[in-house]
């Protein structure tokens, strides 16, 4: 008797970078082929995702997805899943929802699903109307805009990223370990933000903070991206000198978040839920943030924060002096914190999550079926 094939799962993206979004890609692919399920990527062959993939051990099947109107791509496409026979596409960017959404609808895959990372209105609903049979929303606040614009509410599943919330957790020999590697003294506060660096996160609002703050205050950026060398320009023009550290990526985030004293979150208004503010979090930093829509749906479960506007700086220098006046670490009620958060952040959460979307479409784990070989 020949044994059947588990289920095939792919994933689909125009980006070239990396950041939160191909992360959480990555992320899906990596536990899902944990629980038996054969997972493939369609990415550009020169993406990092595509890069990182292989180097898991993912296959990838390169498309680049250069344009919609690009006949040779949807031909590869239809090609690649008459071929291969997927049981879920999962789109994620704008140019491969359009071209695999369509062509998996006419090759009939069992589940079309097309993940919305940000918060901004969508140019078009078209393709989120007719193309995926679920649209997950890594926000409320996503999915409350996506039905302002016209999208079935019944076709949307709010899934926030999942974040492993024991890698991500309180050390002091690593919060001690980065704080001699860039020369953070006892008696200084460090301010951090850790994130992929682009005009919506708002990093030139940290700088125009970190002018007017007492000496003691220190600033560092943990993230890669287009923005650092104007970033790096603005602060070296304002004189901030080694006060702000830009320490790039980092493929271990989870060291930093111990060697911060203060979280600055200060993305703007079209910020999704993003993975750096939850692994933030679950540290029990004192935490300022913008009040951005998305960025607020977590902190019912958060104890000590200040809210702000973006761009107010005089606001942002008195909400740091607040929060630095409490910085002791109080251990239960950072526990009861992370165990909020976890509830409804964490990576297993998600998983199930996703698992009980795929069962509706009869599509299950081959040896798993209830999740129980989640690691």
């Amino acid at each position: 008797m020949t044994p059947t094939k588990a289920p095939l799962i792919l994933h689909t993206d125009w980006s070239r970078s990396f950041g939160g979004q191909e992360i959480r890609t990555l992320t899906e692919l990596r536990e899902m082929r944990r629980l038996g399920f054969r997972c493939r990527l369609l990415v550009p062959a020169a993406s990092e995702l595509a890069r990182r993939g292989a180097a898991e051990g993912l296959s990838v099947y390169p498309v680049e997805f250069s344009s919609k109107f690009h006949l040779p791509t949807w031909r590869r496409l239809a090609a690649a899943f008459r071929t291969l026979r997927p049981a879920v596409v999962n789109t994620h960017s704008s140019e491969d929802s359009w071209m695999a959404g369509a062509v998996a609808r006419m090759c009939g895959v069992p589940l079309i699903v097309r993940t919305r990372h940000v918060l901004s209105p969508v140019s078009s609903t078209f393709s989120y109307k007719f193309f995926p049979h679920v649209i997950l929303a890594c926000s409320e606040a996503i999915r409350d805009g996506l039905i302002e614009q016209g999208v079935a509410a019944e076709k949307i599943v709010v899934q926030p990223t999942g974040v492993d919330e024991e890698r991500f957790r309180f050390s002091m020999d690593k919060r001690q370990e980065i704080r001699d590697r860039y020369g953070i003294g006892e008696g200084e506060i460090l301010v951090g933000n850790v994130g992929f660096l682009r005009e919506y996160k708002g990093h030139i609002f940290i700088i125009k903070t970190a002018v007017g703050m007492p000496e003691k205050y220190r600033f560092m950026l943990v993230g890669g991206g287009q923005d650092l060398p104007l970033l790096q320009a603005e602060a070296d023009s304002r004189g901030l000198g080694d006060r702000f550290i830009f320490a790039g990526h980092q493929e271990r985030p989870e060291d930093f978040f111990s060697a911060f004293d203060i979280l600055f979150f200060s993305s703007r208004d079209t910020e999704g839920i993003a993975q750096s503010f939850i692994q933030g979090l679950l540290y029990g930093l004192p935490l300022l943030v913008c009040r951005t829509p998305s960025l607020l749906e977590p902190l019912a479960s958060v104890r000590n924060y200040r809210l702000i506007e973006y761009d107010d700086v005089a606001a942002a220098r008195g909400g740091l002096l607040h929060l630095s006046a409490a910085l002791r670490r109080d251990g239960q009620a950072v526990e009861a914190q992370r165990k909020a958060l976890a509830a409804r952040y964490g990576l297993r959460t998600m998983i199930d999550n996703l698992l009980r979307v795929y069962a509706r479409f009869g599509i299950k784990p081959p040896a798993d079926a209830d999740g129980t070989g989640f690691p």
